[in-house]
């Protein structure tokens, strides 16, 4: 079993690369059972982990698996660490061990992004991220891969010195990037809001967004998690999700729908009908969109599968 270290996995894992293979990922036929949820309860600690299987027709099956300890900001350390094991469909033969975080991260950006390239105007100049973590570092990146013309990041974070670090970072990297203090006047002259955060309480307001703007939530994953206030899926915006199950596991949406401002069947279309082609994206460029992920499987396969065969390249 060869293992691929951080280094090795994220070197596969570029963006013009990872989003034409989980844009054909979607499009394609893969195996997706629902995800494994626990608890875990270390005394005043507490985390959740996610153990999340796929397999494809092209003889390859995966599983990862997922630690959130939401608390580990204060310890300094990430919250999110994970491991990817890829194994022969056909035998079930392990044959690589892979950097679970790399896949995580770098597969939620360019999901973000895949969905962005449907629904975020073909204009959009200006990006806003919410969060300083392992995805919204990566976002930047991911983003200008679907809309070249960003060419203004800003960055919000509960912690104004983490946010200023992340905007000195990029500005390193030749980005026109700076750190926002005040979030509603962020979000009022933002393209594109993305929310990559582990929040438990709304942090966008439906009032804040403008006509035309993108709003992408990709950090909540379950119902206790929530990034936007209810208020975000109404006033005629269009809400489109990367699976089903984000109805059924997001907190944002759960909460829209208790509130009325969003309804099961208004929901536009999920990842794998923009990529197949059978649902339309942005319809105009007045419209506000809603874009609500929550995580695939099948965007770690696709992943994956794309370190492994890279390293049968070299």
């Amino acid at each position: 079993m060869k293992i691929f270290d951080a280094a090795t996995t994220r070197a596969a894992l570029d963006f013009d690369r990872l989003l034409p293979a989980l844009h054909a990922a979607f499009a394609g036929q893969v195996c997706v059972p629902a995800r494994h949820v626990h608890e875990v309860k270390m005394g005043a600690d507490e985390g959740t982990v996610l153990i999340m299987p796929a397999w494809s027709e092209d003889g390859f099956l995966g599983i990862k698996t997922v630690n959130i300890f939401p608390g580990n900001g204060a310890r300094g350390l990430p919250g999110l660490h994970a491991s990817y094991v890829l194994y022969d469909a056909r035998t079930g033969v392990p044959l690589a061990m892979m950097d679970g975080d790399e896949i995580t991260s770098r597969r939620t950006a360019a999901a973000a992004a895949l969905g962005a390239s449907f629904l975020a105007r073909t204009d959009a100049r200006r990006l806003l991220v919410l969060g300083t973590g392992r995805v919204a570092r990566l976002l930047p990146a991911a983003m200008r891969q679907v809309r070249p013309g960003i060419d203004a990041v800003t960055v919000w974070n509960h912690r104004p010195e983490g946010a200023q670090a992340l905007a000195a970072q990029w500005r390193a990297q030749g980005l026109d990037a700076r750190a926002a203090d005040d979030l509603e006047d962020a979000v009022r002259h933002a393209d594109i809001v993305s929310c990559a955060t582990l929040s438990t309480a709304p942090l966008v307001r439906g009032e804040w967004l403008q006509p035309g703007s993108h709003l992408d939530l990709i950090g909540s994953f379950t119902p206790q998690m929530r990034e936007a206030d209810p208020a975000c899926f109404g006033d005629g915006a269009r809400s489109f999700v990367d699976t089903g199950e984000a109805l059924k596991k997001s907190g944002d949406l759960l909460d829209a729908m208790a509130a009325g401002h969003l309804r099961e069947d208004e929901v536009q279309a999920t990842l794998f009908q923009l990529c197949r082609g059978e649902r339309q994206g942005r319809a105009s460029d007045a419209e506000r969109t809603v874009f609500k992920a929550v995580g695939n499987a099948l965007e770690d396969l696709a992943a994956a599968t794309l370190v492994w065969r890279s390293s049968l390249d070299t």
